[in-house]
């Protein structure tokens, strides 16, 4: 669903830009048609799917109106989007706009051998044309800002500063290979201060330095190795990973206790806070998980601070509690860090979200510029995937935050993606329109046809590959 409106939108790009300065668009798909498609329509003229055409007049004839209005000889060659096939096709390999007077995906050679007409991409002012190709690229980023800017404007931001993370926070085993500690807090990436997790995760990646808080007062300097995201991502695709890079260190805070379960039993209560497992200190939430591991059908004394009501004081007791065959108990714990630090919460105002959307937009874009160079290395090229890599970044349960949040950062990659100057790419097209515009010269048709097939057997390659990267690893 997500990549079909992405597709839609960056067609729609190029149909807009190429109905406003008079071209004629021949086809708009949704993926691609070889050889057949699954359905078609062109306005007053015909409908149909398979291979198969009906001409609306018969298809309408039991109307009157409808008979009288295709019969009454109105002119569409003027029309706006009447003379254009719309249509959806059994190839999910994109989509596109077939654009009268282009060498393009259809490699329509007889088209290009009759003289120019005046509705044609190939009549029209060299910036004209480049208008038209840059205008999917375009859209995808105009998409990406209008998506952020909904969901600010909807839900606001959240977030606990890492200045308000008192306990610092916690790193998975790949981060503390290459020198994170338990409890440290980000400063800074590269000399760019951090306070913002969600926008912090990728620039400490991207980073060759990365300085932190140590034991709250020392600072320490931790270079990133180039291929350090390759490692996380082979961590977070692993059983046993329990953080994904880092996370917040939070107190260990029962929100909730199964009916019958050992919790229950051994008297354990919502609100009681847990530090210690027998003589194993668990200030952390994730203290106390790595260290109830491996306590399988046994009996632990956890240390409980509880609050006394009473008193208006909090108690330290101890229960003990026998742990099922998977080392659980029957509890909830609370997650939310905002729980118990300081959070910075910004609402924002429909103007107010347009420049914050801008901002996320282009965020995004720069992050993913950045990555791509990895693409080139020996373990990025191990890590490219296809159309399941892509379905696999959706979260399990249907979520419309998460969805949305997605899509955008699809239509940014997309976007990205597109103007790289890769002939059958918008950005080929592009480098040879700037040429024209720099010299004065038009590269040949010929030259543009050799060119157009080269980069779509590339793009097919890499797609083969990409998918077939997918695949290797589903028997990994």
């Amino acid at each position: 669903m997500a990549f079909a409106i992405l597709v839609i939108i960056h067609e729609f790009g190029h149909f807009l830009f190429a109905r406003i300065f008079g071209v004629k668009v021949e086809k708009f798909y949704i993926f691609f048609d070889p050889w057949t498609e699954l359905f078609k329509w062109k306005p007053k003229k015909y409908i149909g799917g398979l291979g198969k055409t009906k001409s609306l007049e018969k298809a309408l004839a039991g109307s009157d109106s409808a008979a009288a209005e295709i019969s009454s000889g109105k002119k569409i060659k003027d029309s706006f989007w009447g003379n254009t096939e719309y249509g959806i096709g059994w190839l999910p390999l994109g989509g596109y706009c077939k654009i009268a007077g282009m060498i393009d995906e259809s490699m329509d050679k007889e088209q290009m051998k009759q003289p120019p007409k005046e509705w044609e991409f190939r009549s029209k002012p060299a910036w004209q044309r480049l208008l038209i190709m840059i205008a999917g690229v375009l859209f995808n980023f105009l998409l990406a800002i209008i998506i952020y800017a909904g969901i600010v404007y909807a839900t606001g931001e959240k977030y606990v500063p890492f200045s308000e993370a008192k306990m610092g926070m916690a790193y998975s085993g790949e981060a503390q290979k290459i020198g994170f500690h338990d409890g440290d807090i980000p400063l800074f990436a590269d000399g760019e201060e951090l306070d913002v997790p969600g926008e912090a995760r990728m620039k400490m990646i991207q980073a060759k330095t990365v300085t932190v808080l140590r034991n709250g007062k020392d600072t320490v300097d931790i270079t990133i190795p180039s291929e350090f995201i390759f490692s996380l991502d082979k961590e977070a695709k692993s059983d046993t990973a329990k953080i994904n890079f880092m996370t917040y260190r939070i107190p260990t805070e029962v929100t909730q206790v199964a009916p019958g379960d050992a919790a229950e039993k051994a008297g354990i209560k919502v609100g009681d806070r847990i530090v210690a497992i027998d003589s194993i200190q668990t200030e952390s939430l994730d203290q106390f998980l790595t260290t109830l591991k491996g306590h399988e059908n046994m009996t632990v004394n956890l240390s409980v601070i509880r609050k006394n009501e009473a008193l208006a004081e909090n108690d330290t007791i101890t229960v003990p509690v026998t742990l099922n065959e998977s080392s659980k108990m029957g509890i909830g714990l609370q997650l939310d860090p905002s729980v118990f630090f300081n959070a910075k919460e910004i609402n924002y105002t429909l103007l107010q979200s347009v420049p914050r959307g801008i901002e996320m937009g282009t965020d995004k874009l720069t992050s993913y510029a950045q990555s791509m160079k990895l693409v080139f290395t020996k373990e990025g090229a191990k890590s490219v995937g296809g159309f399941g890599s892509i379905g696999s970044i959706f979260p399990e349960k249907w979520d419309w935050i998460a969805f949305w949040n997605i899509a955008a950062f699809l239509s940014v990659a997309l976007a990205f993606m597109n103007i790289l100057p890769i002939p059958a790419l918008d950005g080929g097209h592009v480098l040879f329109l700037l040429y024209e515009v720099i010299t004065r010269r038009k590269p040949s048709e010929k030259f543009l046809e050799y060119a157009q097939m080269g980069g779509m057997i590339l793009l097919i390659l890499l797609l083969l590959y990409a998918n077939g990267m997918d695949i290797v690893r589903l028997f990994k």
